[in-house]
């Protein structure tokens, strides 16, 4: 059994400076936030329908479209609010994206306590995703059997004992966990941990798998097990008997 309990908002950031990215990202996930990263328009678009993200936060310098089009893009696509963060100079893009749809608009380079209050802020407006008729939220602990996963403390415990992870590890022992029962592709993991999916994550996957599976082993009480599926990916067995037949 799987007992859970709900989670903060998740948020898709669209920006292409990989060193901004990088820093809103660390920030949002120490906030407890989900993060979803895009690149550009097209990614953000292909993230909006796998992520149904919560909230976005948008660049409006993207390579490959004009940020206040792909806000009004966004708004036609899915009622999600929007938070541009811009280092753009025109005195009108304020304004310009309030019209759009935007719910609000920080200049860079911004404070991020105070990019995190004005998050906070717009997602206090919403109504929750249950009362909407969209996904329910997600999860912030698993529990599968003695396993206990924490995504916003960053802890994984088995039994008594605390379960020494990499963020890698951790972040797809949660997937599973997440879908627990369920086959996942070496393709839905990877996206899932790393935002992406290419030829070369499958046998990266697999190695994390083999590393968590002898982590799972040495715990001083019986942990889940990732059952290979033969042609198909891995699913985490939750019950007691599939564990044994593991």
């Amino acid at each position: 059994m799987v007992a859970m309990r709900p989670a903060r908002a998740s948020i898709l950031v669209v920006e292409d400076d990989p060193a901004v990215a990088h820093s809103l990202i660390d920030a949002l996930e120490f906030a407890d936030y989900r993060v979803w990263h895009a690149v550009d328009g097209h990614d953000a678009r292909g993230q909006l329908e796998r992520a149904r993200p919560d909230l976005i936060l948008l660049d409006l310098m993207l390579p490959d479209v004009d940020g206040l089009v792909l806000c009004s893009l966004l708004k036609a696509i899915a009622d999600v609010p929007i938070v541009i963060c811009s280092a753009s100079s025109r005195r009108s893009d304020p304004v310009l994206s309030l019209k759009l749809g935007a719910d609000d608009f920080v200049r860079k380079p911004f404070e991020l306590e105070d990019l995190l209050a004005r998050v906070e802020a717009v997602l206090r407006r919403i109504p929750p995703r249950a009362a909407s008729g969209l996904p329910a939220p997600h999860i912030a602990e698993f529990r599968i059997g003695e396993l206990l996963l924490e995504p916003a403390r960053r802890r994984a415990t088995l039994g008594s004992e605390m379960l020494l992870l990499t963020p890698t590890e951790f972040r797809l022992l949660t997937v599973l966990a997440a879908h627990a029962e369920e086959i996942m592709s070496r393709e839905q993991l990877a996206q899932e941990v790393w935002g992406y999916a290419d030829a070369s994550n499958g046998r990266t996957i697999d190695v994390h798998v083999r590393r968590l599976r002898v982590k799972l082993a040495q715990g001083g009480v019986p942990g889940p097990a990732i059952v290979s599926v033969r042609g198909m990916g891995y699913r985490l067995a939750a019950d007691e008997a599939a564990i044994t037949a593991a």
